[in-house]
């Protein structure tokens, strides 16, 4: 028979366990949400310009949620997707294809996007004679690097594959090169996108014409690595959604194109461009 002394310990035991449970949680809680957690960002824009759109938004999210932002950036989208495919960024900013590749090598869900849809552009000097893409078969076209996504990987199988026009590549690294390229006729024509042709200064835009457009995809998105835990994540996500709330919020959020944002689903947006075999024109650095 079980005395009150025998009972007084069982219930001081499970409640030694039951904080000692709790404390255990907390501890956790504590350290995922203190670890520092890196954010890397495709370069589509020159490091110094990511570095003032990224950072005070980052520091602005890591103040709501709690967690620990670091921002990474990269010299080259190459030496950025590198660094994807290895599972390297706790959390990553890519083009729509990139979401594909990082599910695929290491299971990279995409959490938040924009609302507006992402298309290509292929500019031409505004008083260029071209007036048909079938003209620049055969020629030399600037994109920023092979597997920029509107701007150069959607843009080059849309030419050769649908449109039978058939060019030779240069990659010059950012959408700002690729517009001077074209204006110091270095290249008939070159692979943008309308928000990247949007943030350059008038000169630049009011000499340049847009000859071609292709559909339009679900955007970059906003993608986390497993192994970052469903609370930190959702932390994050919340974060950001926040920020619409208020002016200075909205105005961090359009500084990275992202001013409507709301949640992702890869089988929903991205899992349906595997099927146009864009591998085929996927180029990857080697690694070594």
């Amino acid at each position: 028979m079980t005395g009150p002394w025998n009972r007084r310990q069982a219930l001081q035991g499970l409640l030694s366990g039951s904080l000692l449970s709790a404390a255990q949680a907390l501890a956790q809680n504590r350290d995922e949400r203190s670890s520092t957690l890196s954010v890397s960002v495709v370069p589509q824009f020159p490091a110094a310009v990511l570095h003032r759109d990224w950072t005070p938004l980052l520091k602005r999210v890591s103040q709501l949620s709690g967690l620990n932002l670091s921002l990474k950036l990269h010299p080259s989208i190459p030496r950025f997707e590198s660094e994807l495919m290895e599972g390297i960024p706790d959390f990553a900013f890519m083009n729509p294809y990139h979401a594909v590749m990082a599910a695929q090598a290491q299971a990279y869900l995409p959490v938040l996007r924009n609302t507006q849809a992402l298309s290509g552009i292929l500019v031409v000097q505004r008083t260029s004679p071209v007036k048909s893409i079938q003209e620049l078969d055969g020629k030399e076209l600037a994109f920023p690097a092979p597997n920029a996504f509107g701007a150069s990987l959607w843009m080059r199988a849309l030419l050769a594959e649908r449109e039978r026009v058939h060019i030779t590549p240069v990659y010059v690294q950012t959408h700002s090169n690729v517009y001077r390229q074209v204006l110091r006729g270095k290249v008939v024509a070159g692979g943008g996108v309308n928000h990247t042709l949007l943030q350059e200064s008038d000169e630049v835009r009011d000499n340049l014409r847009v000859l071609f457009e292709t559909p339009g995809v679900a955007p970059h998105p906003l993608c986390v690595h497993p192994r970052v835990p469903v609370k930190v994540r959702q932390a994050l996500v919340d974060s950001m959604l926040q920020l619409t709330a208020d002016t200075e919020g909205q105005a961090l959020l359009k500084n990275i194109f992202m001013s409507r944002p709301v949640k992702a689903d890869y089988a929903r947006d991205y899992a349906a461009l595997a099927q146009y075999k864009l591998e085929k024109y996927v180029v990857l650095e080697p690694q070594g």
